[in-house]
């Protein structure tokens, strides 16, 4: 067997390192609450986690065959409760007793990987004794939240050994849990403790510093937003008088009765700021942006101020690269460790090849007008080859096509019959319509006509039907 004869790191207790994080606050665990109240109570911070895990959570995620046995792919499909790619309709995922929902899994794992820098999940496995059908299936992916991890064991080599958990509540000790047992992922981990570097770390000088300029704004609004009472009494006034201009000054109150008495050589006034006062909003405004640049969240810095329209594209474009490369690590962690553990549960093999998870590209997309469906249709795109067709559908968020046993119920609840399409063209010739409108007209209606078959191809006595058609409107 192989030996390694260096370390990635240490083996142990953590030792000094200059690379080390040295803001004490940010080290792991005491970083879990900086970063859980980060991410809870700034609204910037907020916006900029939903930025990043939205487009990634909503992209429509499958399973791919990548030459599996078909059976296994199947079973393996309904056990995450993910559509197979290209059977989405014409077979549909069954339901299945556990408690297994990839699109839930992704949320919470994609969250704690941007906040905290990593996601532990247990593996949960049903016994094969007890299944429907003899076999080993995933029961559950448990979250392991990370506020309950007290240590993490990691080799030389920079390989995961183990978590333990906090005693906590009725157990009698921690709970350690081996490597087997888990699925972890884990964000720019350079230095391999398994801990990784939460996104919000760039961000936390500047949560800091907008935290104490927005109290300080608060500030700044209370005092001079109403001014000062100020009451000015006789040169040499009387310790008595004094004790009665201060307690003026500090019971003044605005409203229907309220009102001050004083002296001919007194007088009061409620005076404001004299001066240009300084205004925190312009550093604010600044840290909300540097906290946005730390996910390539620009668009988050939009404020109606005007800009570049190429800059803007160029932005987004890098942001969605970053976006891509978040879902595609997501997607190799669970095809390395998720998905060929639960192959190898059903059948022992070990060497493949296996299915995988896939996700389709995150980018700026536009949705089809009615003219585009037209063309799309009318060059043959949408009821192309059945590939085509799933592609162009599942990337502009289309319903997957009909199975083609269910081709002919669906075209006799929306077809054309000769009688309409005669009448269609007595009307054309009413209106002298041009040649090239009709043409367009009768292309758009052929397809749909009574005694067609799927995709618009002449079952009986079609193959003419189209010069015969336009010859009519010609005529």
């Amino acid at each position: 067997m192989a030996r390694e004869k260096g370390y990635a790191r240490p083996a142990g207790e953590r030792v000094y390192s200059p690379a080390r994080e040295d803001n004490w606050d940010l080290r792991w665990p005491q970083s879990i609450r900086i970063y859980s109240k980060m991410a809870r109570e700034d609204s910037q911070t907020k916006s900029v986690l939903l930025a990043v895990t939205q487009p990634i959570t909503r992209t429509p995620w499958r399973l791919e065959a990548n030459g599996a046995d078909p059976e296994v792919v199947r079973k393996i499909a309904e056990d995450l409760n993910l559509p197979v790619k290209g059977e989405e309709l014409s077979a549909p995922i069954a339901k299945n007793p556990r408690k297994v929902s990839w699109s839930h899994h992704l949320k919470r794992a994609l969250r704690w990987q941007l906040i905290y820098g990593h996601a532990y999940f247990e593996l949960v496995w049903d016994d094969a004794s007890e299944t429907e059908d003899g076999l080993t299936h995933l029961r559950k992916i448990a979250p392991r939240h990370p506020d309950t991890i007290m240590k993490i064991d990691v080799a030389e080599d920079g390989g995961l050994e183990a978590i333990t958990q906090k005693h906590i509540g009725g157990r009698q000790k921690p709970a350690k849990i081996p490597v087997q047992d888990l699925l972890v992922y884990r964000a720019d981990d350079d230095h391999d403790d398994w801990i990784g570097e939460s996104m919000l770390r760039a961000a936390y000088k500047h949560w800091r510093l907008k935290d104490e300029f927005l109290r300080l704004e608060q500030i700044v609004l209370d005092r001079n937003g109403m001014g000062v009472a100020v009451m000015k009494t006789r040169s040499e006034p009387s310790s008595q008088e004094r004790s009665d201009a201060e307690r003026v000054v500090s019971e003044v109150r605005t409203g229907d009765s309220g009102g001050v008495v004083i002296d001919m050589d007194e007088s009061f006034s409620i005076e404001g700021v004299k001066g240009q006062l300084a205004s925190p909003r312009q550093a604010i405004a600044y840290h909300d942006a540097q906290i946005a640049r730390t996910a390539l969240a620009h668009a988050l810095n939009l404020d109606g101020g005007g800009g570049s329209y190429a800059l803007a594209e160029v932005q987004m474009d890098l942001f969605f690269q970053a976006l891509n490369d978040r879902a595609q690590e997501i997607a190799d962690t669970a095809n390395q460790y998720l998905v060929r553990k639960m192959v190898y549960n059903l059948t022992g093999d070990e060497h493949g090849p296996f299915p995988v998870i896939a996700f389709d590209r995150i980018e700026a997309r536009r949705s089809l007008s009615a003219n585009d469906l037209a063309t799309l249709k009318n060059a043959g795109l949408i009821f192309a080859d059945p590939a085509t067709d799933s592609h162009i559908r599942r990337i502009y968020e289309l319903p997957p096509a009909l199975p083609p046993e269910k081709w002919e119920e669906a075209r006799s609840q929306a077809s054309v019959t000769p009688a309409v399409l005669t009448d269609v063209i007595r009307r054309l010739q009413a209106a002298d319509a041009t040649p090239e409108l009709s043409r367009q007209i009768i292309h758009a209606l052929l397809p749909t006509l009574q005694g067609t078959g799927p995709r618009g191809h002449p079952q009986r006595g079609g193959a003419n039907e189209e010069p015969e058609v336009l010859g009519q409107v010609a005529g």
